[in-house]
């Protein structure tokens, strides 16, 4: 049976595409067969900029599901929330594309990341969000939360609203390429860790470490 995680942020600038690499190679070194998929990206065009970032991290060389991007299935050239460059292109989300993808890429591989666009609350309509996304196909979430000024603020949103929806936390990765204040840092780090020890006690928190390729 092959399980997909879903991978999103606090925020646009979390780390989503280097954690997501990372998880990726932490499976792989495991005996895991593992593929990434990038659930929409935005300022591109025919290519996903961040499915070529996950291969060169984990120095894979690029997946035979990267030529006909089954891995990137939606796209959009400008480099704006998903729900506007769609508009811009004169496009709607097709998230049927993105199932599809998904469900070939389940069948071929043990387990498969999805790197979500933005935050759990990016709108993929006006009445349909990202975490409706996750909530509808019963994924289980890994977190991408770091140490930057403010970044409690929008980890402890982001989990009030998984919590509110049942949503499986699998993961909360933590970013330590940010750590650039240590006070600041160890101080985050350490609230975060007993936020959810608390009110996630099956979660599994990873440092993921700067510079780890």
């Amino acid at each position: 049976m092959s399980e997909t995680i879903f991978i999103s942020g606090i925020d646009t600038d979390a780390g989503k595409s280097y954690c997501t690499a990372w998880l990726a190679c932490r499976m792989a070194e495991r005996g895991q067969k593992v593929a990434t998929q990038k659930f929409i990206q935005t300022g591109n065009t025919g290519r996903s900029e961040d499915i070529e970032l996950h291969r060169r991290l984990c120095d894979t060389g690029p997946l035979p599901e990267d030529a006909d991007l089954t891995t990137s299935p939606v796209i959009f050239s400008y480099p704006a929330s998903a729900q506007l460059a769609a508009r811009l292109d004169g496009r709607e989300i097709d998230v049927d594309a993105i199932d599809r993808s998904r469900r070939l890429l389940e069948s071929r591989y043990d387990v498969v990341l999805i790197e979500g666009a933005g935050g759990l609350m990016v709108p993929l309509t006006d009445d349909f969000l990202t975490i409706d996304y996750v909530v509808s196909r019963r994924l289980p979430l890994a977190l991408v939360t770091n140490g930057v000024l403010g970044s409690i603020n929008h980890t402890i949103l982001s989990l009030e609203a998984i919590a509110s929806r049942d949503i499986e936390l699998r993961y909360v990765l933590y970013n330590t390429h940010f750590d650039r204040d240590a006070v600041i840092a160890e101080d985050t780090r350490g609230f975060i860790e007993r936020y959810v020890r608390r009110h996630f006690p099956a979660t599994e928190i990873l440092d993921v470490p700067d510079m780890s390729f």
